[in-house]
């Protein structure tokens, strides 16, 4: 009924009393990181800082005309990249166009209860061109190994 379809595992983190985060493992650059899955995110988006510690000099970014909004904020200088691969499990996206902020805010928080920082937030663009599925009860996110076709 879903095709293909690539499950992973993800970690369900009590936010002391403020809700809860879903957090999956992914990989960019040959890296392991933690990113945050929210399906009310428009699109997916990478921390300018926590790129810039992995790229260094490298990071290369294309300014955006357009202002984010919402993070906690009204408007954020926001820019754009190309990641070249990431990887979710055994899932992979190649030449992935995502927006790139400052997530220092929410980096900030984690930090307040010892959590290591996130490179990102999955948003929906990807939930929606790959038709995931989030199951709370057995802590999966499936995703289909194509794009569906919406219309």
């Amino acid at each position: 009924m879903f095709g293909d379809m690539t499950t992973v595992p993800f970690q369900l983190l009590d936010l002391q009393g403020q809700g809860t985060h879903i957090l999956v493992d992914v990989e960019i650059y040959s890296r392991s990181f933690k990113m945050v899955v929210d399906t009310g995110a428009s699109k997916t988006v990478f921390d300018k800082t926590q790129l810039g510690h992995l790229l260094e000099d490298e990071l290369q970014l294309e300014p955006s005309e357009t202002l984010s909004t919402g993070l906690g904020t009204n408007s954020m200088e926001s820019f754009n990249m190309k990641i070249p691969i990431l990887t979710i499990g055994t899932w992979q996206i190649k030449k992935l166009n995502t927006a790139v902020l400052d997530l220092s805010s929410i980096n900030y928080a984690y930090q307040q209860m010892d959590l290591d920082p996130v490179i990102g937030v999955l948003g929906g663009d990807i939930f929606a061109d790959y038709g995931a599925v989030i199951d709370y009860a057995k802590r999966t996110l499936k995703l289909r190994t194509r794009k569906l076709k919406l219309k």
